[in-house]
């Protein structure tokens, strides 16, 4: 896809990513990580044993995400790292290519938790957070563009899946099975190309965001009817006049 080559830009190493974070604080209290390596076409052939670590943080957890997620303060104690250590293991998971790799997300927030786990530990590896940040790929702002619900909102991780006939391998908020399904989340997004031209026009069809005559031309074409070049100046008129 154009789209994703564009993000790309030749990358040839992709490491997913997805962190959970307290409630109200929103410091990092664990971290799944996946690697893995393209083809020129973009899509994966080859990939790392995916890894997992606890992460201490500095406030409480927050109920909703301790029966959310399962991970207690007790959890971080006994087999927790510190922040620094977590993302030194996340450098050399991803090995001498760390620099070249390009780091994805589902979603905006595992960067807020980035952002926030470091200004609450002064000993935070910036220069490492910060590779992670300018090389972050947030692949949900993609995929939400071609595929949302019926009334035009993005869906969660597990109904994206869903949606190309694929079930959530593993359990949903531990970090390391939310990064490994992302990545089937990604192939099968660049594999299942019909999947995503019909759910595109399905996006298309309900939208309303263009100039009223756009979206009624745009309508009928998806319906299987023509659109000749008088009958859509006709609708200009009628929306002008």
């Amino acid at each position: 896809m154009k789209k994703i080559n564009r993000i790309l830009k030749g990358r040839k190493y992709l490491c997913f990513l997805d962190f959970e974070g307290t409630q109200f604080s929103h410091e990092m209290i664990a971290y799944g990580a996946y690697f893995t390596t393209l083809n020129k076409e973009g899509q994966i052939v080859k990939a790392k044993n995916p890894i997992r670590s606890y992460v201490k943080c500095k406030n409480s957890i927050g109920k909703f995400v301790r029966e959310l997620t399962g991970i207690t303060e007790k959890d971080l104690e006994k087999y927790g790292v510190d922040f620094a250590t977590a993302i030194h293991q996340i450098k050399k998971y991803c090995g001498l290519n760390f620099k070249k790799t390009m780091f994805v997300t589902f979603g905006n927030h595992d960067i807020r938790i980035l952002n926030q786990s470091c200004s609450y530990n002064l000993n935070a590896p910036q220069e490492l957070c910060d590779i992670i940040k300018k090389n972050h790929f947030d692949f949900q702002s993609v995929i939400s563009e071609f595929v949302k619900d019926d009334n035009g909102n993005p869906l969660s991780l597990t109904h994206y899946l869903e949606t190309f006939g694929i079930e959530f391998d593993g359990t949903a908020h531990d970090p390391m099975y939310d990064a490994t399904n992302l990545a089937k989340l990604y192939s099968v997004f660049l594999k299942e190309k019909d999947i995503v031209l019909n759910q595109y026009c399905k996006v298309l069809a309900r939208s309303n965001v263009g100039p009223e005559p756009v979206n009624k031309a745009v309508k009928k074409l998806l319906n299987g009817e023509s659109v000749s070049p008088d009958e859509f100046k006709q609708f200009i008129t009628e929306y002008i006049d």
